[in-house]
């Protein structure tokens, strides 16, 4: 760990530090409550803004760790570094929302996010706008892909300690992913487009509230990340996964069914901003503390001037709430937003300025013309609907205002819609902007082809037509191809295997070509079931496992074939009795070259090679069916680069 990242660990761990920032933050909360009833904060004006989130890949549609150089070459103060060194941010200037404001940041947008492709490009490097990124595995998420920053190492380090060493992510769809990890690089899996809206203060505790209601339909219409590590998951499963990248809670805590610090909340807010901030102090210790201490910020306000309160702002930012309260200044006055964390990144920027707008108009209209609508539904039926939108996406079912149950896309297309439509003319919206924004909103429900849907369908349209990694590399090259072209999601046609040809780096590690849906057998298990599994299903080769999937042995056909003619039967004889084990197996990890599995299973003459993790827990199978299709793929470049010559 660097020496700055250790020094701010040991202060997050000296109980005099702790306090003195305790009491810090709390000198900050009084401020702000000071500051709220003075009238500080700015009221009247509606200012809109957003953060753009993005992955950087390599020309074999792989994630690369390319953000520095990057960073360097674009020498633009709107973009700036994500937790991964293959992410990035680009961050819009705050625009009015009335009149053309949302065009000038959507076109601000498209600038930003052209410059980074283009510039990206000459580097030999490309960007795509998802909220996970398909070709992104466990194997690219070491610490060596952390941004070198004492702040996410020191937040690393601390969270780490705090779970006791490992973070376990179990997430179930159509299939299902179960991931253990050694640090928060989790987190980097997900990238978001997050909208701010600038709320009055008298009207932010009641407009926080709407936004939480809100959180589920708008999930529903925007879902665009249901496949990861290979795996057909939720329909948005970044909300998943990042609930788990940066959990500090241990099993006690989940018994006592403590809150997460990536969470919706618990309750209703009943008076203000400073209301969520006192209940995730009460919550929440702090995990990281400043090297430097602000003047009490009472002083500062009794002279007229501005607190910076930067205890509570690093508080704020180890909580991730779905809607997060956020106060800062423009142009040297205070003021109070809510940032929207629920949006994805992608499928493209007028997708995701369409979800603002959507989401825009509904808080506006709301907050006209809907009253307390915590007195027309329960909170926790708000936070079911979110996780349940996440899951499932357009084809949920929700529970609305007046306990009225409804499915999202009629919920979207017969009462949402038309309200954010008058919504965003209260607003003073232009209206070829509202009418444009909109149109993409009402296509995609009415089709039901989300970001979600689209990628599902290419995924399954692929099922059998190639590797997994190949199929991940579709879906990107897809993605790409059809973000440069500009059109909604709703018009794209479905990724082809085609799309994705690369220089065959895509298949260089055996986690990129190894089978994981595999047949196994115990070592107490009756031999003849053995020959009865490799007749059905037409395999060779059949690992041994205990009940924690550690791989504890070998049997391949030739064993069972030595069995039977030995004594013409299997009868009595198990499968511990048969099988291969100690040196006889050779294994290796995902991690491992194809090149070094390939010279491993030439050298020993052996037909598969167990693929197994660093506790020796099984997690794949390759075999010479798999080495000979890589060996097809490369053979097909090189026939496509002879072409190229001629």
């Amino acid at each position: 760990m660097a020496d700055d990242a250790k020094r701010q660990l040991e202060k997050a761990r000296d109980p005099e530090q702790h306090r003195a920032f305790m009491q810090a933050l709390l000198r900050d909360v009084a401020a702000l409550e000071r500051m709220l009833e003075d009238g500080a904060f700015e009221s009247g004006i509606t200012r809109v803004g957003a953060e753009q989130e993005m992955f950087l890949i390599d020309r074999d549609w792989s994630p690369t760790n390319g953000v520095q150089p990057l960073l360097a070459a674009l020498d633009d103060p709107h973009f700036t570094t994500e937790l991964g060194r293959f992410q990035m941010e680009a961050n819009c200037d705050p625009q009015l929302l009335a009149g053309d404001g949302l065009g000038v940041m959507h076109r601000q947008l498209d600038q930003l996010v052209d410059k980074a492709r283009t510039t990206a490009r000459e580097l030999d490097m490309d960007i795509v706008l998802t909220g996970m990124l398909p070709t992104l595995g466990a194997g690219h998420l070491g610490l060596d892909s952390m941004v070198p920053d004492p702040r996410y190492q020191t937040l690393n380090k601390v969270i780490t300690d705090l779970r006791g060493g490992r973070f376990r992510v179990w997430i179930k769809g159509l299939d299902e992913v179960i991931l253990e990890h050694d640090s928060v690089m989790l987190e980097a899996c997900t990238a978001s487009f997050q909208v701010h809206m600038q709320i009055a203060p008298d009207d932010f505790a009641r407009m926080y509230n709407i936004a939480q209601l809100l959180t589920g339909p708008v999930m529903a219409v925007a879902a665009n990340s249901p496949i990861a590590f290979g795996r057909r998951l939720w329909a948005e499963t970044r909300i998943a996964l990042f609930r788990d990248a940066v959990d500090t809670r241990t099993r006690p805590h989940s018994v006592r069914n403590t809150e997460a610090r990536v969470n919706f909340g618990t309750r209703w807010v009943r008076e203000s901003i400073a209301e969520i901030y006192k209940e995730d102090i009460a919550r929440f210790r702090a995990l990281v503390v400043p090297t430097a201490r602000d003047e009490d910020p009472m002083a500062v306000l009794d002279r007229g001037e501005r607190p910076a309160m930067r205890a509570l702002r690093l508080h704020n930012g180890t909580i991730y709430r779905w809607n997060r309260p956020c106060f800062g200044t423009t142009n040297g006055v205070p003021h109070l937003r809510i940032e929207n964390r629920i949006l994805p990144a992608g499928p493209t920027t007028i997708d995701e300025m369409a979800n603002a707008a959507f989401w825009i108009g509904l808080m506006t209209e709301y907050g006209a013309s809907k009253g307390d609508i915590t007195r027309r539904i329960d909170f926790d039926m708000t936070a079911n609907n979110f996780y349940t939108a996440a899951r499932e996406g357009v084809g949920a079912w929700l529970t609305w205002l007046d306990g009225v149950e409804i499915s999202a896309r009629e919920l979207v297309l017969d009462r949402l819609l038309p309200d954010a439509e008058a919504g965003l003319r209260r607003a003073g919206v232009d209206d070829r902007l509202v009418r444009r924004y909109l149109e993409v909103i009402d296509e995609r429900v009415r089709t039901a082809r989300t970001g979600a849907h689209w990628q599902r369908t290419s995924w399954n349209s692929l099922r059998g037509r190639g590797s997994a990694a190949e199929r991940s590399n579709a879906l990107v090259a897809a993605t790409v191809s059809r973000q440069r072209a500009g059109r909604p999601v709703a018009q794209w046609t479905r990724a082809r295997l085609d799309e994705a040809h690369s220089t065959g780096n895509s298949c260089s590690r055996v986690e990129h070509i190894m089978r994981t849906d595999l047949f196994t057998v115990q070592a107490d298990d009756p031999a003849e079931i053995l020959a009865h599994l490799m007749i059905w299903e037409r395999i060779g080769v059949v690992p041994v496992e205990d009940d924690d999937h550690h791989l504890l042995g070998l049997v391949t056909n030739r064993e069972v074939l030595q069995a039977l003619t030995k004594s013409g039967s299997t009868e009595g004889v198990s499968v511990g009795d048969l099988m291969l084990t100690g040196r006889e197996v050779r294994t290796v990890s995902p991690a491992t070259s194809t090149f070094d599995a390939v010279r491993m299973m030439r050298r020993y003459r052996l037909s598969a090679l167990p693929v197994v993790d660093d506790e020796r827990r099984l997690v794949g199978l390759v075999t010479k069916e798999e080495f000979l299709h890589v060996a097809g793929l490369l053979l097909g470049d090189h026939e496509h680069d002879d072409d190229d010559d001629a």
